[in-house]
């Protein structure tokens, strides 16, 4: 290789470097046990997790009454999430089932986490989503395929928990996630993986979202956009 070649090689190397470490980060902070699940955030398992705020809606814009909170802690076995979500009118599904997975979850209130240990192809990752009322959906995305949705069909043996509490106009969604879900090989403090959390909230003439990174698009499923999540000792 000649020293031209040679220059250009580094510049590249570089500058993809570059764009790596400008990634925004959350840390998921170490647990050394599994606990049960839950979604009371006075309890010691989340007063000792991290936490990120989704502010702005899918274009980047503020959107202030409606900031959510998600915490997040793991262990050798589980990736655990709480969100705290405020809210002005609950947009429900009638008749929900909690017991049983619901397809279309996306189209009512719901608090949804976009997470891929694929960084080649970043457009493999999986989503999972809990709603107010306990209903669920976990899908395994493929983006390259023309019916992404179908992966919903797919079982990851997570957990949830919610909780309305409407005399504080918030609610409550809870995850934990095996691992072995989402993972090719066991986990240790400084792995990560590329992350993005949703909420959405209201009836579709009143629809809110906010997001932790905007994916400045129609969709969320916008993998470029995406930061990280890096595992962190306690």
């Amino acid at each position: 290789m000649n020293g031209l070649l040679r220059m250009l090689l580094v510049v590249l190397l570089s500058a993809g470097a570059a764009i790596a470490a400008e990634k925004p980060v959350a840390k998921a902070v170490y647990a050394s046990e599994d606990v049960p699940l839950t979604t009371d955030a006075t309890s010691a398992f989340w007063q000792a997790a991290s936490a990120v705020s989704l502010q702005r809606n899918s274009q980047g814009k503020d959107v202030p009454n409606f900031h959510t909170e998600v915490r997040i802690r793991w262990t050798k076995s589980h990736l655990y999430f709480l969100f705290t979500c405020p809210y002005d009118e609950l947009y429900l599904k009638p008749s929900p089932n909690p017991s049983e997975e619901t397809n279309e979850l996306w189209n009512w209130d719901v608090a949804e986490v976009f997470i891929g240990s694929n960084f080649e192809n970043i457009k493999r990752y999986q989503e999972f989503e809990v709603s107010p009322q306990g209903e669920w959906v976990d899908l395994d995305i493929d983006l390259n395929k023309p019916h992404h949705e179908t992966g919903w069909t797919w079982n990851s043996g997570f957990e949830k928990a919610a909780r309305i509490d409407a005399k504080g106009r918030r609610w409550y969604a809870a995850m934990k996630i095996p691992f072995a879900a989402i993972a090719s090989r066991p986990v240790a403090v400084g792995h990560t993986f590329r992350m993005n959390l949703f909420l959405s909230e209201g009836a579709p003439e009143k629809h809110h979202e906010v997001t932790w990174q905007p994916p400045l698009s129609d969709t969320f499923h916008a993998p470029e956009r995406f930061g990280i999540l890096k595992l962190v000792g306690q």
